[in-house]
């Protein structure tokens, strides 16, 4: 294992965040504490309690999940797109550094920074809701495991786009929709048969749901279940790249 090669390579990444702290850490911060003001402060004084937890705090995990998804994969994305863009993604490719390695590193940095973004964004919610963390282990345990497994969905994306438009489009029409439909601002079980039913179909469920556990014990499907989705869905993001440096397909034309 090549270390100092992934450390290069880490270090870069994390230098181009510290560049633009203002893009990469302030904006989702300050976008987040405004949907902790207006559903949280201000819409959620005015509501009920779901499953005994008062709105504010119930859309915390929610919210987190939000800006994890999306900033793993822009920060993924966009870290192995503007090498083959600029042309020096084959200086990469002609080191000696090994897939594994240059995943590890571009990975590795991209899957940082979401973690960092999502720990001060809890850290901001104190500010504005007061929440409990049920089970600390497990809420870091989905934390990592998540920004892991969508910086290597990112990775992907970044690989297959072309142009920076193609790097909004998944993010945008699918991650996005996917997000604000799989209960980050309510719960499943509130929805009307079918609607509760299709709902399960969608992959983000289990993500929020298995994180909204780990601060409150509740969860709209069994834990071990959302365990296994992310597991089983970074699996699968780890077999298409290996599938991709293997063939070179997007990477070397």
């Amino acid at each position: 294992m090549n270390i100092y090669a992934i450390r290069a390579i880490y270090n870069f990444e994390m230098a181009r965040t510290l560049r633009t702290v203002m893009q990469s850490i302030a904006s989702p911060i300050l976008s987040t504490s405004l949907y902790f003001i207006v559903f949280g402060a201000a819409i959620g004084s005015r509501m009920g309690e779901i499953d005994g937890i008062s709105y504010g705090a119930f859309i915390i995990p929610g919210l987190v999940m939000l800006s994890l998804l999306s900033e793993s994969i822009s920060n993924a994305s966009f870290g192995i797109f503007f090498p083959k863009f600029s042309g020096t993604i084959y200086e990469v490719l002609s080191a000696p550094i090994s897939p594994t390695e240059i995943v590890i590193g571009y990975v590795g940095a991209a899957a940082s920074k979401s973690i960092i973004i999502g720990l001060l964004i809890l850290a901001t919610a104190r500010l504005f809701v007061d929440y409990d963390v049920a089970h600390p282990f497990w809420m870091i345990g989905f934390l990592v495991l998540t920004a892991v497994t969508f910086s290597l969905f990112g990775f992907i994306i970044g690989l297959w786009a072309d142009d920076f438009q193609k790097l909004q489009v998944i993010p945008l029409m699918v991650i996005m929709p996917l997000t604000f439909l799989g209960g980050a601002f309510y719960s499943i079980n509130m929805l009307p048969q079918p609607w509760q039913t299709i709902a399960l179909f969608n992959p983000v469920v289990y993500l929020i749901s298995g994180f909204r556990w780990s601060f409150y014990g509740i969860a709209d499907v069994n834990v071990a279940i959302s365990l296994g989705m992310i597991c089983a869905f970074m699996l699968l993001c780890l077999t298409l790249i290996g599938w991709i440096f293997k063939t070179g397909h997007r990477l070397k034309s």
